[in-house]
């Protein structure tokens, strides 16, 4: 139940359609607070360039973002990002009213296909529990899933177990960009996985404990970079914590879909502090033997902390300081340079 505490500091109300527009003619800004609904003023935008303000309060709802929302801003009233919480509890085996079932994009809490979205100042959270449906093997639940180009989250808290965070594209021969900055991102299955350009820029990465008999516990990344994409998941000035035991995780292991069976997913993690939680001796491993890590592109350069000690040089390829430098997030974000907003 340790999700359900976690969130039950911040007080809401039961969801209504009621948004209320801000009180300056002619700006495109909408505010919703406790007992209105975020999707309802999602469903109010018409066009691109809106703001929605989410004050303090919890919004027990699913949301998504259309395509045709561009530039849209979706931020919370005030910069602590504990104060707005939007989450739901569908997993990928939950079923629907109609039989079926959700699958692992269908469960996320928040869905955005729209280019230049904006998320700043909220937590995003998907609170479903495995201890609570043991019935369910499908056990992946998205908090967000994010196929727009040009996506930036900003200060935003998001909070699962499997699969917290789907950075994935519109197309499969899209190489759409998306960029974290100052995120907390915690969970303990590929919590951070798809096929986008991912940018997190001084994020942290939490694992968490995890009540199984075997390690891995888990793995923080499951890329699956499109073969013909140079950029896939860049880390950088970020660091990894964990809740688990020493060197219970692994940092990644490559998803190659049975849908997408030409990708070579890649992943960079550099500049960074990697605690114990990491296993050091070998930190990555293999989500099917048919697809080992070594053939994909993965590779570290001047990480710190117990969990990047080098043990064993073969299981930790390094950048050369010529390569690094074609792993910065300007070169990952090409001719998109995503706004700056002062850290408190």
């Amino acid at each position: 139940m340790r999700r359900r505490t976690l969130l039950a500091g911040v007080t809401g109300g039961l969801l209504t359609a009621a948004v209320r527009p801000a009180s300056a003619s002619g700006r495109r800004v909408l505010h919703v607070r406790p007992g209105e609904s975020v999707q309802a003023a999602v469903d109010r935008v018409d066009g691109p360039g809106w703001t929605i303000v989410v004050h303090p309060g919890t919004y027990r709802e699913v949301v998504d973002v259309p395509p045709d929302a561009a530039e849209l801003t979706l931020r919370g009233a005030l910069r602590d990002p504990c104060a707005a919480v939007i989450v739901f509890d569908h997993a990928n085996g939950t079923k629907k009213p109609d039989g079926t079932t959700y699958g692992t994009a269908g469960s996320a809490t928040f869905t955005s296909a729209a280019p230049g979205l904006t998320v700043r100042d909220l937590t995003v959270a998907n609170d479903w529990l495995r201890a609570d449906h043991p019935e369910i093997t499908g056990t992946q639940a998205v908090a967000a899933y994010t196929y727009g180009d040009r996506t930036l989250f900003e200060n935003v808290r998001l909070l699962a177990h499997q699969d917290t965070l789907f950075v994935d594209t519109t197309t499969p021969d899209a190489f759409d960009r998306q960029c974290f900055r100052r995120c907390y991102v915690e969970g303990d299955v590929d919590f951070v996985f798809g096929r986008a350009t991912a940018v997190f820029d001084r994020c942290h990465f939490h694992t968490l404990p995890r009540d199984v008999g075997f390690t891995p516990k888990g793995m923080v990344f499951a890329p699956s970079t499109a073969r013909a994409n140079p950029h896939g998941i860049l880390a950088v000035r970020s660091r990894f914590t964990s809740g688990a035991q020493d060197g219970a995780y692994k940092l990644a292991r490559p998803w190659v879909p049975s849908y997408e069976t030409t990708a070579r997913p890649s992943l960079v993690v550099r500049d960074s502090l990697v605690g114990p939680g990491i296993d050091p001796v070998a930190p990555y491993t293999n989500m099917r033997d048919a697809y080992p890590w070594q053939s994909m592109r993965f590779a570290e350069y001047r990480n710190s902390g117990p969990g990047a000690v080098i043990t064993v040089p073969g299981n930790r390829p390094q950048l050369t300081a010529a390569e690094a430098a074609s792993h910065t997030p300007a070169r990952y974000l090409g001719d998109w340079t995503p706004r700056q907003t002062p850290a408190t």
